[in-house]
């Protein structure tokens, strides 16, 4: 009966020694710089995906304050209506003549008092009014002229993380791109990414130099 007993021969120590000496063999520079390459493209990747994340967020609390900023002026239009019929009545009052025996507070008659205050409330609700909508957004109409596939617009508007995509209009001559953006008065910069290059337009003036240079975009 012969023996099945496995004998280890030379051939399979050189083998294995040859395996473990390719195991052991070193990473070359190029090898090194694409792993970290492909760990730092990684890395970004998973930065940009929270960033998106955290404007997305933003976004959705934005629409919410400017929800409530809308109905807080409109609420300030229905009290400044009031107050000005209130005004009137006080006018109307104190210019059809003081009764005799009238009181007065600080040298005035009670009807002019009430007349001047309310014309101060007046004046604080305008006031209020206009600081609303130094705050309100607006509806922004952004264009790109040229031949194109893909054209985005970038921009302090939402800290160069994310931009907005143009949609096109095909002409007989060109192709027009255009998008509207809710912005609230200020100064933006902005640059448009054409098929992937960063491009100028000419519609709009420019700031800074050299890489640095975009266009400037003015909400008032």
């Amino acid at each position: 009966m012969q023996s099945n007993i496995y004998s280890k021969t030379d051939d399979d120590d050189v083998n294995d020694d040859s395996a473990t000496d390719a195991d052991a063999l070193p990473i070359d520079n190029d090898q090194l710089k694409s792993l970290l390459a492909d760990a730092e493209r990684a890395n970004l990747l998973k930065k940009l995906s929270e960033a998106n994340q955290h404007n997305r967020y933003l976004k959705r609390q934005l629409l919410v304050r400017e929800d409530s900023l809308a109905q807080f002026k409109s609420d300030l239009a229905v009290t400044e209506i009031e107050i000005q019929a209130l005004v009137n009545m006080a006018k109307e009052i104190a210019n059809y003549g003081i009764p005799a025996g009238s009181r007065k507070i600080n040298g005035k008659y009670i009807q002019s008092l009430l007349y001047s205050r309310l014309q101060g409330v007046q004046e604080k609700l305008k006031k209020q009014k206009k600081d609303v909508e130094l705050v309100e957004s607006k509806e922004v109409s952004l264009f790109w002229s040229g031949m194109a596939e893909s054209v985005q617009v970038m921009g302090s508007f939402d800290g160069w993380s994310h931009g907005e995509y143009l949609s096109a209009e095909y002409t007989g001559t060109y192709t027009r791109f255009s998008i509207s953006l809710m912005l609230r008065p200020g100064r933006y910069e902005i640059k448009f990414l054409v098929d992937g290059e960063w491009l100028l337009s000419t519609e709009y003036p420019t700031v800074g130099e050299g890489l640095m240079k975009n266009n400037l975009l003015i909400v008032e």
